[in-house]
């Protein structure tokens, strides 16, 4: 048997664009069209960062305290933060996430020791909060972020989409384009792009291993 050899498949932003036109029966005929499939394709993405299906953009970054400087600035990029350790002396400290009810409710936010609570004020420009405030200026948070997805510009891009994706971002913006171009196929192409969503759901998830051990308080020993 003859295989190709390759694992290199991969799209651009056009193809896509294609694609999409293609699943609503249309074709692209003008610039506005491959404009407005790229606004429709940022959506998608914006949508998929509020579903939390972007777990390839999961980053982890750095932050060096300040003494006494309990409020850090994160990326605009970043959308939310999913872990958070402080390193000290080369020891990883867990921390704990707060509510901001919880975090505004502290009698004293000045206290200065080692941090053990963190807040994210989801800001445009994301801001993490640390309570005590930090007592040295050489703790390291570091921390878990969900980033964007990189925007779709260029037609010519790749996007930052991992292979297992790709049908699932075409089916989506297949779906998007029929709600401005062709609505006698909305709901074919919901029901395919739903489809093809919660299949790329059950896959973007952390896997750990599974055990289940038998309870004995029903077996009798002999």
């Amino acid at each position: 048997m003859t295989t190709s050899g390759s694992t290199d498949f991969e799209l651009d932003v056009s193809d896509y664009v294609e694609e999409a036109f293609e699943r609503c029966g249309l074709e692209v005929r003008t610039g506005y069209d491959l404009q407005t499939a790229r606004r429709s394709l940022n959506l998608l993405f914006a949508d998929w960062a509020n579903r939390g299906l972007n777990q390839w953009t999961i980053a982890q970054r750095t932050q060096t305290v300040t003494s006494s400087t309990s409020t850090y600035d994160l990326g605009t990029d970043v959308i939310d933060v999913l872990s958070m350790v402080v390193r000290r002396d080369n020891n990883d400290l867990s921390m704990e996430r707060i509510s901001r009810d919880t975090y505004l409710s502290i009698p004293s936010k000045t206290t200065t020791g080692r941090p053990t609570q963190f807040f994210i004020d989801r800001q445009i420009t994301p801001q993490i909060k640390v309570w005590p405030s930090p007592e040295n200026s050489t703790d390291i948070l570091i921390f878990d972020c969900l980033t964007r997805i990189q925007d779709a510009d260029a037609y010519t891009d790749t996007l930052e989409v991992p292979f297992r994706f790709y049908p699932c971002l075409a089916a989506g913006l297949a779906y998007y384009l029929a709600i401005k171009k062709a609505p006698d196929r909305i709901q074919l192409l919901k029901a395919i792009y739903d489809e093809e969503f919660d299949r790329a759901q059950a896959e973007d998830r952390d896997r750990a291993s599974f055990n289940v051990a038998p309870s004995l308080r029903y077996y009798r020993v002999s």
